[in-house]
């Protein structure tokens, strides 16, 4: 019986000296504390032997892409105009992370651990550097009205100066990629990403800001009714300038029709003259009777023998 148990105990033990590595990890084994190999999953997956527990133990890193949130950072952004700063601003960002050989993993192993170390050892260097970048951005720049490509565009901008590849405030590039050497050469750690997942304003600042709103808001109304003024004085303008045309060409063929009517009717009278003029000359001593008796109330005593009854007595012949 103490036979079996002892064959048990012994098989089991020497079971411990079987071990696996998977395609997402490094594996260490380590002998009484100190590194003595490495695996990597992307080239040693599989079933390995070392010596059993507890001479040789196996420690797994995962490397893998990590994400960690970067503790909430409030920085004051730039006053361009003023050469000053601004508002106060909060911000929220999360970085993307892995060990990527066997280098890093040694370093990794000896000087973070775990994700939660690295978590505390990342952070405050992520939200320096992310300090830095926004202190030296105008607030309209950091948030402002836009449409998604812009906003797209703005984020891709703080990213490429986070990780070093752009300028940040006109200097050149460089804290980041320090940033990521350091990462990379202290803790084994290669930052991948940094992405901001958005500013807000802290409450201290709310009610400066909504103010601010405001009166951004009232400057663009009047922006828009000083427009509207303009347009429609112009619009005013160009009516009045095309009434003043159309009256222009209506008095211009008016008095062309006019002197028409009268050519035409001058030329009928004379015609009619050149015809008969006594009869002619008969109607228009008519017309004359008619103005000077039409517009009197008067009581004439004319003799028979006078001319007007001559002229209503003995009219012309035809």
């Amino acid at each position: 019986m103490r036979r079996l148990v002892l064959l048990a105990v012994l098989v089991l033990w020497s079971s411990s000296a079987f071990f696996a590595v998977d395609q997402a990890e490094f594996a260490y084994v380590t002998r009484f504390g100190e590194l003595r190999n490495v695996y990597d999953g992307e080239s040693d997956a599989g079933l390995h032997m070392k010596l059993p527990w507890p001479a040789e133990s196996v420690q797994r890193i995962d490397r893998r892409l990590q994400v960690f949130d970067i503790p909430p950072v409030e920085s004051l952004t730039r006053d361009v105009k003023n050469r000053t700063v601004d508002k106060t601003i909060a911000v929220d960002a999360f970085v993307c992370w892995r060990v990527p050989d066997d280098a890093a993993a040694k370093q990794y192993l000896r000087a973070v651990g775990s994700p939660e170390r690295a978590r505390q050892l990342l952070g405050p260097l992520l939200t320096g550097r992310l300090a830095a970048v926004i202190s030296n951005m105008p607030l309209e720049e950091v948030i402002s009205v836009a449409t998604e490509a812009e906003i797209e565009k703005r984020a891709a901008r703080v990213r490429r100066q986070l990780l070093g590849e752009e300028s940040v405030g006109g200097g050149e590039p460089g804290a980041g990629e320090q940033l990521q050497k350091r990462a990379l050469e202290e803790y084994g750690v290669e930052i991948v990403d940094i992405r901001v997942r958005r500013f807000n304003y802290p409450e201290a600042v709310r009610a400066a800001i909504a103010e601010r709103i405001r009166s951004e808001r009232a400057r663009k109304v009047a922006e828009y009714e000083s427009e509207g003024r303009k347009l429609a004085a112009d619009i005013a303008s160009a009516a009045d300038k095309e009434a003043k045309i159309v009256e222009s060409t209506a008095r211009a063929d008016r008095q062309r029709i006019e002197g028409e009517a009268d050519a035409l009717a001058d030329q009928i009278r004379n015609e009619a003259h050149g015809r008969d003029p006594a009869f002619y000359a008969f109607l228009q001593k008519l017309k004359a009777y008619q103005a000077i008796l039409g517009d009197t109330r008067d009581v004439l005593l004319l003799s028979s023998r006078h001319e007007l009854f001559d002229l209503l007595l003995n009219p012309p012949k035809m």
